[in-house]
């Protein structure tokens, strides 16, 4: 290898793992270093560049070589394959905001993370720009509390299989009870988290407007009050295991009951809208814009959205 080979590698070599270890390079410092002029550097400069796009196809993490005009030299930003890109970003954000799930607090925090680990720098102002007046206006749910540790603890103890004490009070109810359930799953609708479970110890005949209800129960996790996870396991069947996504299908307003079919006329504006609304539905028929559908659901929840639809709705069988 000539001298003017071995130079270059040494001098290559010597920026890429600078760069490797988040050094901010500038071009006249280099120049001075290596006693070469500015067009030399940049060639090396662009061999590495061109060398990361090389690896970027087959790599998960890629390192970019950007200039940083703010510190006036060139540095590596690491970009994942796995990691959300700025419209995706964007998108989460948008859903977060409308969730309004969050303490005003939280949602700041985890927006400010999500932007942080998620997007590149020269794009965070960009997404924070474009979600800077909804976080001003944010209104968080009127319950305003802490809960996140407190899922945490639940998704724990639905993972090891332990049973779960708590005192609850419901929407409705005048009175609290102290609850001891197997906690099936997390969900969220509609503003809330929830855990579905199954209720032990528990009069059903006093408490239940349906004893022979057999389906999980509902909590709202915010309303869980003095949560604690005992010792006791307990173990549900594979055949009889608890499915969420089909539970959700079936479910409006996370209103719990008995698994029946409604049959409704619909002569709305939208048809899209009922079945994405009702994720089981089926049109049955369509005559002059007036479709019949049905739909298999759990509980009184379709009762409400039935009701908000007016005359657009006419409910055939129930």
């Amino acid at each position: 290898m000539c001298e003017n080979d071995q130079n270059k590698s040494n001098r290559v070599l010597y920026i890429y793992s600078e760069l490797l270890n988040d050094k901010v390079l500038k071009k006249k410092e280099l120049v001075e270093k290596f006693h070469v002029n500015e067009k030399t550097i940049q060639r090396d400069l662009e061999d590495i560049r061109q060398f990361l796009d090389n690896q970027f196809v087959s790599e998960d993490v890629h390192n970019d070589l950007v200039y940083d005009y703010k510190d006036r030299g060139y540095r590596f930003e690491h970009i994942s394959k796995m990691k959300f890109s700025n419209d995706e970003v964007l998108a989460i954000c948008k859903i977060l905001l409308d969730s309004r799930a969050f303490r005003k607090d939280d949602m700041k925090t985890i927006l400010d993370k999500l932007l942080d680990c998620c997007v590149p720098k020269e794009s965070q102002k960009m997404v924070t720009d474009l979600i800077s007046n909804e976080i001003y206006h944010y209104i968080p749910p009127m319950h305003n509390s802490y809960f996140l540790d407190k899922m945490w603890s639940i998704g724990t103890a639905i993972r090891d299989g332990l049973k779960i004490q708590f005192f609850y009070k419901g929407i409705q109810g005048k009175t609290g009870h102290e609850r001891t359930v197997k906690p099936l799953a997390i969900m969220f609708s509609e503003y809330y988290f929830y855990l579905v479970a199954i209720l032990e110890n528990v009069n059903r005949q006093t408490q239940f407007d349906n004893p022979d209800d057999i389906n999980p129960t509902i909590y709202r996790i915010d309303r869980i009050k003095d949560l604690k996870i005992t010792s006791e396991h307990f173990l549900i069947p594979y055949k009889d295991r608890f499915e969420e996504g089909e539970f959700r299908k079936r479910i409006q307003f996370m209103f719990g009951g008995k698994l029946k079919r409604v049959k409704f006329e619909y002569s709305g504006y939208s048809v899209e809208a009922v079945l994405d609304r009702l994720p089981t539905a089926k049109i049955l028929s369509e005559d002059d814009g007036k479709y019949v559908i049905q739909a298999e659901v759990f509980g009184e929840g379709i009762d409400m959205w039935l009701r908000s639809q007016g005359d657009k709705v006419k409910i055939l069988k129930y």
